[in-house]
């Protein structure tokens, strides 16, 4: 059994929905996932791989993401690691392989990431502040799509079980 840490950095809770996903999903495959904000990991003691997923805002990767990974890089380059970002308001990233923004490709490159994946974010129609209180007027919606997931998780599971043989 493999322990993942499914981290997330999230500002209107898209993003942790989106992991806990994940970790159910990789639960299913038998493996041990525990899910927690990005920015409350204080270390990597006894985990044997990651998924770092972060919100998408104006083209940036979360905050909490980035910092996740500068703080923890040197662990994070000896472990296998997945990095997630989160954001289009549309189907685009179900029908389409979205190449990562420069966050996270800078980010994947700096920790030898074993992939990225982009998937659909949420904006919920009463969003506050701007500019998002602004699209929510007219790109209100949850672009989430399970199914997505669970063939991306079933990607990870392959992979992790290939690594233990």
């Amino acid at each position: 059994m493999t322990h993942l840490l499914v981290a997330y950095g999230t500002s209107r809770g898209g993003t942790r929905g989106l992991a806990e996903l994940i970790g159910q999903d990789l639960r299913d495959h038998d493996h041990e996932a525990t899910v927690r904000a990005a920015a409350d990991v204080k270390n990597l003691d006894g985990v044997d791989a990651v998924i770092v997923a972060g919100a998408l805002y104006a083209g940036r990767w979360h905050k909490d993401a980035r910092k996740l990974i500068k703080r923890e890089a040197d662990r994070l380059s000896e472990l296998p690691v997945w990095l997630v970002a989160t954001g289009p308001l549309d189907d685009t990233a179900e029908t389409t392989q979205i190449a990562p923004v420069h966050h996270v490709s800078d980010a994947a490159a700096r920790i030898g990431a074993r992939g990225v994946q982009t998937f659909g974010g949420r904006l919920e129609p009463d969003a506050k502040g701007f500019p998002a209180s602004a699209m929510a007027k007219t790109m209100a919606g949850d672009w989430r799509d399970a199914e997505h997931v669970a063939r991306w998780v079933d990607e990870v599971d392959g992979e992790l079980r290939s690594i233990q043989s």
